[in-house]
């Protein structure tokens, strides 16, 4: 029989000796149960709270299985697989479906150990999640004691650099410190001078790129980088350790169980700990304080807790700028523009702008002729009358089924009322009765309110309606009107040639030909536009 190897371990101070060691005993056992090798897939790094999708190695292993390219799967123990009790339970009913056999070497698991092996993956299963459970609360232990001795313990902020505090007997660090970095916190300064004389975070961004100034991660500056958000104390106007007060335990990451990716969450600031640490200050607190005033101003409200309102163009985000393929968004009440030019300045992109409503007007009126075209709307009066058809024949079937049940339960209600006239009307008898009228007569109303088949004449009004209304049909959700478009076209390039300003649709013929039957896609000109005009 045919066996596979899955190996993992979990953190970069592990050896890759590990899976080796790992692979070594597996094959002692597979040579024990006279199985051949057929392939040993493996993690390196990786926890085993990490999704298997998200897992070269396991979610090579698992599709292997799930293929039946070998009868018998060897791990070390069943938390190799994985450390998440619902996830590890669903990978192994999956592949002992497929007739896989799996062996946990150390764990004493196997699958032909009869319904026993489900008591013992569930207790080891459990084991391994509070393990994680275990592990992460001694970890925020730690960090919370390495604040208390004065330590840091949390991301590096710009203006600061860390400085190992000392070695313990073994040469390893005790700890590290933050130290002020000169160069930075003059940039801190001139960043919280400029936001509270009332220059916009736009402009101090463009401007700090035109000078090569490096941003706090190595690249260039945006806005987020600069305003970011009150509420969670993200972004340099908002760094309370630059007037010494060092915030901790202001959020926490949870994995979100579709996704398997990490989250932040900001905790109840009644468990948020602020330690002073005077020594970091790099703001007077006139600066700080005019900065607090100016966004707590009316039109300053941004930075709450969210994900932000729902989209409200159709074009937004699907717009990529031709010059730096970044995203395009509407800039302003009037027009689209390079996002990145809007919030990093020229430096990093020279952008490229267009008014908003003739951007959507050419892309729609595209997109509104490709769909009138007569074979494509021809294709769409096809599939709406065969979906007519299938509600008709649906809703005859239904009338059918119902009508039968319209007789039985009159036929019910008949034996009911002689039963009544022989015994009299008991309490039992009555509610009985109640139920069937009241039934038959539910039963009524629905074959009387059976749907009828619309005529083709009239679903092909209704399709020439919606497609020559084509905007006012998107704009009833905008949201769903953005994953169609962007499935149809793709992302559409704004280019800007000799003055004028046109959308390109990336293979756009292959996705219409997707979407609606194929009809090839060329360059949509739009009307000639100066991005003076918008400000950029």
């Amino acid at each position: 029989m045919r066996a596979a190897i899955y190996a993992r371990f979990s953190t970069e101070l592990q050896s890759v000796a590990s899976i080796e060691d790992q692979a070594r005993i597996c094959r002692e056992r597979a040579t024990a149960l006279g199985l051949t090798v057929v392939a040993v897939h493996s993690d390196c790094a990786i926890s085993g709270a990490t999704p298997v999708n998200r897992r070269p190695g396991a979610s090579a292993c698992v599709a292997d299985g799930l293929a039946a390219r070998f009868d018998v799967l060897l791990v070390e123990s069943l938390d190799r697989l994985s450390r998440n009790l619902v996830e590890q339970e669903t990978i192994i009913r999956r592949l002992e479906h497929r007739g896989i056999r799996i062996v946990g070497v150390s764990d004493g698991y196997d699958s032909d150990s009869g319904a026993g092996r489900k008591l013992l993956r569930g207790v080891r299963g459990l084991i391994s999640e509070t393990y994680l459970d275990d592990l992460r609360a001694k970890t925020h232990r730690g960090l919370a004691g390495q604040i208390g001795r004065g330590y840091h313990a949390g991301g590096l902020s710009y203006g600061y650099r860390s400085i190992v505090a000392g070695v313990n007997a073994r040469g390893e660090p005790i700890g590290h410190r933050l130290k002020i970095d000169e160069a930075q916190a003059a940039i801190v300064r001139e960043i919280f001078a400029r936001y509270a004389a009332g220059e916009s975070c736009q402009r101090i961004a463009a401007d700090l790129n035109a000078r090569g100034v490096r941003g706090p991660r190595g690249g260039t500056w945006c806005v987020s980088a600069i305003y970011g958000s009150p509420a969670k104390g993200a972004g340099v106007l908002n760094n309370e350790l630059y007037v010494g007060r060092y915030i901790w335990n202001r959020s926490k990451w949870i994995k979100n169980p579709d996704t398997g990716r990490r989250e932040r969450f900001i905790r109840p600031q009644a468990e948020w700990q602020s330690v002073p640490r005077p020594e970091l200050r790099i703001l007077d607190d006139e600066p700080w304080r005019a900065v607090r005033e100016r966004m707590a101003s009316p039109r300053r409200t941004g930075g709450r807790k969210g994900r932000g309102g729902m989209p409200t163009t159709l074009l937004g985000g699907i717009l990529r700028c031709g010059q730096c393929g970044g995203s395009v968004v509407k800039i302003n009440a009037r027009a689209y523009g390079c996002a990145a030019h809007k919030d990093r300045g020229p430096a990093v992109c020279g952008g490229v702008a267009a008014h908003h409503a003739d951007v959507d007007r050419v892309v729609l009126d595209y997109v509104r002729g490709a769909l009138t075209a007569p074979d494509v709307l021809a294709w769409i009066e096809q599939q709406a009358l065969r979906r007519a058809a299938e509600l008709a024949r649906s809703s005859d079937d239904q009338a059918d089924a119902d009508r039968a049940r319209e007789q039985r339960v009159q036929r019910e209600i008949e034996k009911l009322t002689d039963a009544v006239a022989q015994m009299g009307l008991s309490t039992a008898l009555a509610e009985r009765l109640r139920k069937a009228e009241a039934e038959r007569d539910v039963l009524k109303r629905a074959r009387t309110r059976a749907a009828v088949a619309p005529l083709p004449s009239a679903i092909r009004a209704q399709v020439h309606a919606l497609v020559t209304g084509l905007e006012a049909a998107l704009r009833t959700d905008v949201a769903r009107a953005r994953d169609a478009l962007r499935a149809m076209l793709g992302d559409v390039q704004l280019i800007e040639e000799n003055g004028a300003v046109y959308a390109e649709c990336d293979n756009a013929a292959e996705r219409l030909l997707l979407a609606v039957g194929g009809v090839s896609m060329g360059r949509v000109a739009g009307e000639g536009f100066e991005p003076s005009t918008f400000g950029l």
